[in-house]
């Protein structure tokens, strides 16, 4: 079995267990649905720079405010990522995804921030900085999201829902079909994708941003490397979940207190696993030695280690130069 074979079974497992807490109260699936509202919408345009807090995006989404000192763009981008987040609801149970759903969904992110060019595909050459790669040009767009649409409805039944969301993703995010507003667009299509096929919604924070485009332009001839990030996404996001609806005496769906107290349980990715076990073995490693180590890239060390230590496996003594780090199982 592959590594990233192993992170869908886990995915599974996670989903599962989150199956068990179902059927949901009507209350806590509204509050779910408006927890997720929040978060990514903040967290999707943060990863484009926008600059509202957490907090601050809440108060312009749900109260309707602006916030003094920020820019009236930003307010924008988090009205219009929160009706479009909205929409990916109304069309969950639609039997086949539509390229007007996708030109919809442009059109509700970027009505107040460009009317006329909001669900329109561009007209314009662009190209993406510090990318090696083109996007496709103006004459081929319409062409290649009808292929792609189709070739969305002809295996949304036949991949792993997580491959067929990172995929989605990333085929959208090569055309960028759109002027402005394709990042947002294409984690709204990823998410779209999860949904449709009974997964819960996934955050990718701005702090995983390196990582995150790092993952994008290398999926040019490994699509397996950003399908590796994506899966990693949904699991902690998973994680979240379940240490949310997890109450103090629930005795089912213990995954989170298992990962933290046992780290060398199920719960932890064979990833996880192998860089916990080489910081064991070598305290003082670095992220290259770590990554030589373990046969990995140094983003996916990064990205790993900063997962240990939100499970509270790991900690850091000392600098950065000279310190060390502590496994604390």
């Amino acid at each position: 079995m592959t590594e990233l074979q192993s992170k869908y079974n886990q995915a599974d497992e996670n989903n599962r267990r989150l199956s068990a807490y179902r059927p949901l109260p009507p209350e806590t699936l509204k509050s779910l649905r408006e927890y997720y509202r929040v978060g990514l919408t903040y967290t999707s345009n943060a990863l484009e720079g926008n600059s509202l807090t957490e907090s601050e995006t809440k108060v312009v989404i749900e109260d309707g405010l602006t916030i003094e000192g920020k820019p009236l763009r930003d307010h924008y981008e988090a009205v219009g990522h929160a009706k479009a987040y909205d929409y990916i609801y109304n069309i969950t149970e639609k039997e086949k995804l539509s390229e007007e759903d996708i030109l919809s969904l442009h059109r509700l992110f970027y009505q107040q921030i460009d009317a006329e060019r909001a669900g329109h595909y561009r007209t314009v050459k662009v190209y993406i900085s510090g990318s090696h790669y083109a996007v496709a040009a103006v004459s081929k767009i319409p062409a290649e999201m009808q292929k792609l649409v189709k070739w969305y409805n002809e295996n949304e039944k036949k991949l792993h829902p997580v491959e067929l969301a990172a995929t989605l993703h990333q085929r959208f995010v090569f055309i960028h079909p759109f002027v402005d507003g394709n990042g947002r667009v294409a984690r709204l299509l990823m998410n779209l994708a999860l949904l449709r096929n009974g997964y819960t919604i996934a955050i990718i924070p701005a702090i995983l941003r390196h990582e995150y485009i790092y993952s994008l332009e290398t999926a040019h001839t490994r699509p397996e490397v950003f399908a590796d990030f994506i899966a990693d996404r949904v699991i902690a996001t998973q994680l979240d979940l379940l240490r949310l609806m997890k109450d103090e005496n629930d005795t089912v769906n213990d995954i989170v207190n298992d990962t933290v107290n046992d780290a060398g349980s199920a719960q932890l990715t064979k990833t996880e696993q192998t860089v916990l076990e080489a910081i064991s073995t070598h305290p003082n490693y670095s992220y290259e030695q770590l990554a030589a180590a373990c046969g990995v890239s140094r983003p996916t060390i990064a990205r790993t280690i900063k997962a240990l230590q939100g499970y509270n496996c790991i900690r850091r003594i000392g600098s950065d130069k000279k310190g060390h780090w502590e496994v604390r199982v």
